[in-house]
């Protein structure tokens, strides 16, 4: 089933599984591809009657860019000036009646426009008013990411009528100047607020750090390894904020009595483990946060131990829905799946593997093996190393990722791709390495 309306895309939950177990045999996997298509979300300034390019209605949106301002931004002087550009360049992109303001981030955070504790109203005036107001972006000062979303969350909260909230974050260096366990306390107080994308320029950042912000806050996490690049970063970032249409989503998940939910997993574009982010949602089922959503495909692995039955049984294992909070504490269901499990003694039948939840399978361990690999080398743990990276490029080479094997080509020579034979490069830039370990997340679709 699917539903839409006009004031959000129709969704549509497609089931891809082996729904056929051996005789005693309890696990069911089902990969569940999420499909958002119809709003009007091309994208870019709305037509003259509020509407999209594509005809579809605009929804309401509210942006905080939050740009690191501490010392090191000074080092070299181009990294300020071009955070500046890039953030003049996100405030171009912003569409006329999105709600914004920009913060400026050091071990405090300080609001450079429009500075009253309030969002501005993008239009030609107040974006043009916004740019000149970078100037005021100066470097000084250490780091505390936490105080950088503590004020983006309390502009956000003064636009309780907008549901697409969105957050960019710049950063070059560590969180240096508040301790892990109050960064974790203002993650703990935003989650559900707002969504983040961060970006590390250069290398002095931690990889780690930004992940779990950009993890816990369903966002995006990547490197800028020259700062000539964020300006076309930003520009990217924002089209596609512009391009949301619905905010909140969830993927709801019934299971039948004595069945358990061993895991739910994002498994493209990226991988992100979602198990530990369930809220309860009657008897049996639960919520997993999907984040917002614009014209686009998502897919995730869900994971049902089930209770073991004989030969010729068949049974529900799960059923799979999206559901969108509504203001009087209800849900619409936007669309819905459903998985089976069924029971035989044909060999074939139940030794089969869907390729799409195998190909999902290779893409999560290929993530884990690249991010263990470069943390044993980071550790001084060579052998462990190479042999998690050699595991990685075999992986990749069987599933086809080939932008996760060239940037695995930047960091080992590939000696054999297909038996995972490799050796740690020479001199690898420190650059590659956290590209590398970055963009470890990163999936490919299933080739149809």
């Amino acid at each position: 089933m699917t539903t839409s309306s006009k004031s959000h895309p129709g969704f549509s939950v497609d089931i891809f599984q082996n729904e056929y177990l051996a005789d005693g045999a309890r696990e069911v996997n089902a990969i569940v591809t999420v499909t958002a298509t119809g709003g009007g979300t091309s994208g870019g300034r709305p037509a003259a009657d509020g509407t999209s390019a594509a005809g579809g209605p605009q929804a309401a949106a509210a942006v905080v860019v939050m740009v690191d301002c501490s010392g090191s931004m000074d080092y070299p002087a181009e990294k300020m000036r071009n955070a500046r550009e890039a953030t003049a360049v996100a405030i171009d992109t912003l569409r006329d009646g999105v709600a914004f303001a920009v913060v400026s981030g050091t071990h405090q955070a300080t609001e450079v426009y429009p500075g009253n504790g309030r969002l501005a109203v993008a239009d030609r005036a107040t974006r043009e008013q916004a740019k000149q107001a970078l100037r005021k972006l100066d470097a000084g000062g250490g780091t505390a990411i936490g105080t950088w979303l503590s004020r983006a969350h309390r502009l956000f909260e003064t636009r309780p009528d907008i549901a697409i909230r969105h957050g960019i974050l710049l950063t070059d260096g560590r969180n240096e100047h508040e301790k892990p366990a109050d960064l974790q306390r203002v993650l703990d107080t935003v989650t559900g607020s707002f969504t983040v994308d961060c970006r590390g320029v250069g290398t002095d950042w931690n990889v780690d750090e930004l992940r779990r912000i950009s993890s816990t806050l369903l966002g995006t996490v990547d490197i800028v390894a020259e700062p000539s690049g964020l300006a076309e970063d930003f520009r990217s970032m924002m089209e596609k904020t512009m391009a949301k249409q619905v905010a909140d989503v969830a993927l709801r998940i019934w299971t039948p009595a004595n069945a358990v939910l061993k895991y739910v997993k994002q498994v493209a574009p990226s991988v992100e483990d979602l198990t530990g982010r369930r809220e309860g949602a009657g008897p049996r089922a639960g919520d997993y946060p999907t984040g917002s959503w614009g014209d686009e495909s998502r897919d995730y692995h869900v994971c049902i131990e089930v209770p073991a039955a004989a030969v010729g049984n068949e049974m529900l294992a799960a059923r799979v829905s999206l559901v969108l909070p509504q203001p009087d504490g209800t849900s619409e269901v936007l669309s819905q799946g459903l998985v089976r499990a069924v029971w035989t003694d044909d060999l074939a039948s139940s030794t089969r593997i869907n390729s799409q939840v195998a190909h999902y399978t290779g893409q999560a361990e290929l993530s884990a093996a690249i991010q263990e690999g470069m943390a044993a080398h980071r550790a001084g743990d060579v052998d462990h190393a190479t042999a998690k990276l050699g595991a990685a490029v075999r992986l990749a080479h069987e599933i086809g990722n080939e932008g996760t094997f060239r940037l695995l080509q930047k960091v080992v020579d590939v000696v054999d791709a297909k038996e995972g034979t490799v050796r740690f490069r020479k001199n690898v830039s420190e650059a590659d390495s956290m590209t590398l370990e970055t963009r470890s997340t990163k999936t490919v679709r299933v080739k149809k």
